[in-house]
């Protein structure tokens, strides 16, 4: 579930941002496609070993892996239990579903590209609503629903068809990070 102050907390970041205030979140989001890389760039090297059993793509593969971690600091500052591997997985599958739907949009296929492009970005949002204290792990419920339900700002109950907490993150970062903004 998300939590209700520190989405008022993030949203009034957001009013900083807008106002020309220093929260420089277009950076961050420019470091985290360039993490999104180096993952995918150890999974080749994975691979790569694993058809040629050269072990220096081992080394080059542990190299990147310590430069990806260095960088996730930047990134992910205070996380408790798994949320760094969790992190580290939704920018991990963002990028590949990424990857899939340009290859499906490559053979025509809009369709199914636009629905694994919408797919990443909800789970590259939910990477973003996580580091940012949006939503919160231990606030999530088991629950026989299918839907996770989304605290509204308004402390009104969620309505049913109303946004969920994928396209609400999703408003959100669209609203706070501008990779545009100079």
């Amino acid at each position: 579930m998300l939590k209700e102050d520190n989405l008022n907390e993030f949203l009034e970041k957001v009013k900083k941002l807008e106002r020309g205030e220093k929260l420089d979140l277009s950076s961050d989001e420019d470091l985290s496609i360039g993490i999104m890389n180096l993952i995918s760039i150890e999974e080749h090297f994975f691979f790569t070993y694993n058809k040629t059993k050269d072990k220096k793509y081992l080394d080059l593969l542990n190299e990147v892996r310590e430069m990806r971690k260095d960088l996730f600091k930047r990134i992910i500052k205070d996380y408790e239990g798994e949320v760094w591997c969790i992190s580290k997985h939704l920018l991990a599958a963002s990028m590949r579903l990424m990857e899939v739907g340009t290859k499906s949009l490559t053979k025509g296929d809009k369709l199914g590209a636009a629905d694994l492009f919408e797919k990443a970005y909800r789970l590259y949002s939910l990477f973003w609503g996580l580091n940012l204290g949006v939503v919160g792990v231990n606030d999530v419920k088991q629950s026989d629903k299918k839907l996770v339900e989304f605290i509204s700002e308004d402390k009104k109950p969620a309505v049913k068809g109303s946004a969920g907490i994928f396209e609400k993150l999703g408003q959100l970062v669209q609203k706070a990070i501008n990779c545009c903004r100079e």
